[in-house]
């Protein structure tokens, strides 16, 4: 039974020949997630990402906006460099042939995939209806609704850089992880 498996650090034989394999990790509960080192790796590119967003925005437009900070769309991509942080970690930590890898490199590629396509043709649209918006009277009942957010997806190139960014916070943020080990 998987409850009486020995807490050893290695492999461990189950009774229908299939091999778990224990990470000999001492941490358990919600305190485990701070010695997760992948995951700290992906917090850490994503705050990355967002601060950058802040100076970008400031270099394209000579005018600071310090809600660029917990704002969606811009240079670079921080969905992406959370999630490529996430799979650079694992990749440094398992290697780059474990499943783990595997999965986090295809919920990367749904992400990024997410961010230039469905989300940037949704905020192309909400930038259309915007502008339809202003040219209606006022009292129209639409304008009930609001001014659409614009700024949801990203360019390819944001994108590229949300991936360079992770996988240099992955890499880093493991290596150094497991140098101090």
């Amino acid at each position: 039974m998987l409850g009486s498996l020995p807490q050893s650090q290695g492999s461990i034989q189950s009774g229908g020949g299939v091999t778990f394999h224990d990470t000999g990790s001492t941490s358990a509960g919600f305190l485990g997630i701070f010695h997760n080192v992948p995951l700290l790796a992906a917090i850490i590119a994503f705050a990355v990402a967002q601060s950058a967003k802040v100076f970008t925005h400031y270099y394209e437009t000579s005018m600071w906006d310090f809600s660029r900070l917990v704002g969606s769309g811009g240079m670079p991509s921080s969905h992406t460099a959370f999630v490529v942080g996430l799979t650079a970690a694992v990749g440094v930590r398992d290697g780059t042939a474990s499943s783990v890898f595997a999965m986090c490199v295809i919920f990367s590629l749904i992400v990024m995939y997410d961010a230039t396509g469905v989300r940037q043709h949704a905020g192309r649209q909400a930038l259309v209806l915007n502008i339809i918006l202003s040219e209606m009277p006022a009292d129209h009942p639409a304008q009930e609704c609001g001014r659409l957010r614009d700024s949801l997806g990203h360019t390819p190139r944001q994108v590229a850089v949300g991936v360079v960014l992770g996988v240099a916070v992955g890499w880093l943020v493991q290596g150094v992880a497991l140098t101090i080990r």
